[in-house]
């Protein structure tokens, strides 16, 4: 198996999502247990705000890397090409990634809980990013929230000269920063249109 191809198998991609699972369950109960009482509520804090700042990496990542920066955008335009390609970051990537920025900075300026804990939050939002990322390319599911989120997504992948929407599990920095299309619409994303 090759670690740093564009392109994986299906066991490599289940596998991805079970790490990613396993290691927040895995990290959780270390924190559940092992933490110090008088500590618990800074933990909770800090998963909090690792979470909440998922959406801020996920749109940094998606529009200023994949759509920035050399070999990352090429990548990424092989993903816009074929939607339903099993094209994804290698975990040994995404993980290195999160180990280095997340958690090491964070281990030392707060120390090992709230490091684990700021990292279970973005491990959390990052989770949820590829699962519904899949689910927008993948499910066919009667669900009002996917249908909106895969005609979002839609609008991304079908304007490539004009970049936006680059927003996978929420639309907030796209709102902010102005990277939403005329078309992204509250009327036009209910719109219940197979878009994928």
């Amino acid at each position: 198996m090759h670690i740093f191809t564009l392109e994986h198998s299906k066991a490599a991609y289940r596998a991805d999502f079970a790490l990613y699972g396993i290691t927040i369950v895995v990290l959780t109960a270390f924190l559940l247990v092992d933490c110090p009482r008088e500590q618990r509520v800074g933990i909770v804090a800090f998963a909090m705000v690792g979470l909440m700042s998922w959406t801020a990496i996920e749109y940094a990542l998606h529009r200023f890397v994949l759509h920035g920066l050399r070999p990352f955008r090429s990548w990424h335009e092989e993903h816009h090409r074929r939607t339903t390609a099993i094209i994804f970051t290698p975990t040994i990537l995404s993980a290195g990634l999160i180990a280095v920025l997340v958690f090491l900075p964070a281990l030392l300026v707060v120390g090992l809980w709230r490091a684990c804990a700021l990292t279970l939050g973005v491990l959390t939002g990052y989770l949820a990013y590829t699962i519904t990322h899949h689910a927008i390319h993948h499910w066919h599911l009667d669900n009002t929230w996917l249908k909106r989120r895969k005609r979002w997504h839609a609008l991304h992948h079908h304007r490539i000269e004009q970049s936006g929407c680059y927003g996978v599990t929420s639309t907030f920095l796209d709102h902010v920063f102005g990277t939403t299309h005329r078309a992204a619409t509250p009327e036009a994303i209910d719109k219940d249109r197979n878009v994928y």
